[in-house]
């Protein structure tokens, strides 16, 4: 089978499209036919070698195949397998710790990793779901934690009418928590790069800032959750745009905004009202995907796609996820 390869940390062109021998499933797992799949920032972040790829693998990829999210048709099925039989179409996440692989032709599964894709659901769309979809829906039920770590807790739903800020809104997990945020009653605001825009106010968003035009943590309004997929600003800086009650959920950003939300963050909420600090994404969380499967039923989440590119161009398409423009998510399809 064809496979995109990862040997060595480095830039897109390390990749290489190679044959290599196609996977037997255990007695437990699925071997999925992949259709579709798509690019996630965890994906840059391996192949670049970030501290935390690195623990696992100090001086190369602990797994030569990378990306998680896939859609696709089951072939073959290991004997304990109860749920799932060939012919299922079905959807999943092989993020850490179940080894990624998304980026080939076929992928053995764990059962507890896979869902039926939901019939209207294409290929495509519903690669694009798994860890951006639940992602933005874990980081917007955090809302109403009372916890006082950068650990906040998942439990609690966004509220009717509270105001919420997405920053990065544009990307894949953004375009899905502005909608998410939408479905849930919120009076959203998206901010992002001018080009990006228009899409946002077509998904739902309220209000819409150019982040290159005006700073909205000085702006004086305040927001009952700010959601920042790509934080680069100091945790004060957020603390000031809160309202009183109001919760900072960082989803993504600089090493430097990181280290803030795990020093300050929690000495942020112990002194006061707001909150600030990461939920820990949970993979794979069948009752949130079954939620995502619902809205999109309702009309009220749609998976955007702004580029498909084929198995053989998956370095071009993480370049161009890199470079920042992607409006939603970028999927490979299979030749």
């Amino acid at each position: 089978m064809k496979a995109i390869v990862c040997t060595k940390y480095g830039t897109p062109d390390v990749l290489e499209l190679r044959e290599v021998e196609k996977p037997t499933p255990n007695e437990d797992e699925a071997l999925v036919k992949v259709h579709a799949a798509s690019l996630n920032a965890a994906d840059l972040e391996i192949l670049r070698g970030i501290w935390s790829a690195r623990f696992t693998g100090p001086l190369k990829p602990m797994h030569k195949i990378l990306g998680s999210d896939i859609a696709g048709r089951i072939e073959a099925v290991g004997r304990y397998v109860k749920h799932f039989r060939p012919g299922d179409e079905i959807w999943g996440d092989l993020s850490f710790p179940l080894g990624f692989g998304a980026f080939a032709e076929y992928v053995c599964v764990p059962e507890n990793a896979l869902r039926l894709k939901p019939a209207r659901m294409t290929f495509e769309e519903a690669a694009a779901v798994p860890s951006a979809g639940a992602n933005a829906l874990q980081n917007l039920r955090g809302v109403g934690s009372s916890s006082p770590s950068f650990l906040l807790s998942d439990k609690g739903k966004i509220q009717p009418g509270q105001k919420v800020l997405i920053n990065g809104a544009g990307g894949g997990v953004g375009t899905f928590a502005v909608q998410i945020a939408k479905s849930f009653g919120a009076e959203v605001t998206g901010v992002d790069s001018p080009s990006k825009l228009d899409m946002l106010r077509s998904i739902g968003a309220d209000h819409v800032i150019d982040y290159t035009q005006e700073d909205f943590t000085k702006s004086g309004q305040r927001y009952d959750l700010i959601l920042d997929v790509v934080a680069s600003r100091s945790i004060f800086d957020y603390k000031r745009a809160l309202s009183p009650e109001g919760i900072f959920v960082m989803v993504g950003g600089s090493g430097a905004a990181i280290l803030q939300a795990f020093l300050l963050g929690p000495l942020i909420s112990i002194t006061g009202g707001k909150k600030m600090g990461i939920v820990i994404w949970k993979p794979n969380n069948q009752e949130d995907l079954a939620i995502l499967e619902e809205l999109f039923e309702a009309g009220k989440v749609v998976p955007i796609i702004d580029r498909r590119y084929p198995l053989s161009e998956t370095a071009e398409a993480l370049e161009y996820l890199e470079e920042g423009h992607a409006r939603g998510k970028i999927v490979i399809t299979m030749e």
